[in-house]
């Protein structure tokens, strides 16, 4: 019987053969000293039985059972929900939404802006174009990061040339796209 492989066994037993408990336990000791196996199983195979052994019989439900355990999830989550808000609730209560003070804002209404660029163009009669250079420190990566916008702003007297540093101030619109005069020219190019 040493011999016998696991789907042999159940079908002598199966075939209502009995199989002595001297033979049964003298069967696992043989393997266990190293007996060879000739039709050995593929490992997979033995917990594809016992997987089988643990598996639920799946049972049909009835649409109204469905329905109670969708009913049923439903609410559970819906009591985690509340639970949350209350928490939340009771944590605004404490304080914890109060944040450090804004800072103070750079433009109030009443006052208009005022920006110091560098002259790229003045082929148009009484405008220039300005090239506005901003570096800034990025939020989450801490990395400087630069931009530059241009913008046009009105010269009355055609004051301004290429390479200059001037500052420009926000004013009505005069044109499409001029929405800045000029205040002064800081720096004259060389």
């Amino acid at each position: 019987m040493a011999e016998q492989t696991d789907n042999e066994e159940t079908t002598a037993a199966a075939a209502g053969e009995t199989v002595t408990a001297a033979e049964a336990m003298t069967e696992p000791a043989e393997q266990a000293q190293g007996a060879p196996d000739e039709a050995a199983k593929p490992r997979g195979a033995a917990s594809k039985g016992k997987r089988a052994a643990k598996a639920k019989p799946v049972v049909a439900l009835t649409p109204q059972e469905r329905q109670a355990q969708r009913d049923a999830a439903r609410a559970k989550k819906a009591a985690a929900r509340s639970r949350g808000r209350a928490a939340d609730r009771e944590s605004w209560k404490a304080g914890a939404h109060e944040r450090t003070a804004t800072p103070p804002r750079e433009h109030e209404s009443g006052t208009q802006k005022t920006r110091q660029g560098i002259v790229v163009s003045d082929k148009a009669d009484k405008t220039i174009t300005v090239r506005i250079d901003v570096a800034r420190r990025h939020r989450r990566y801490q990395k400087v990061v630069r931009t530059s916008t241009t913008l046009h702003a009105h010269d009355e007297r055609n004051d301004a040339h290429v390479g200059d540093t001037v500052v420009v101030r926000e004013s009505r619109p005069l044109s499409r796209t001029k929405r800045w005069r000029l205040v002064q020219v800081v720096e004259r190019a060389r």
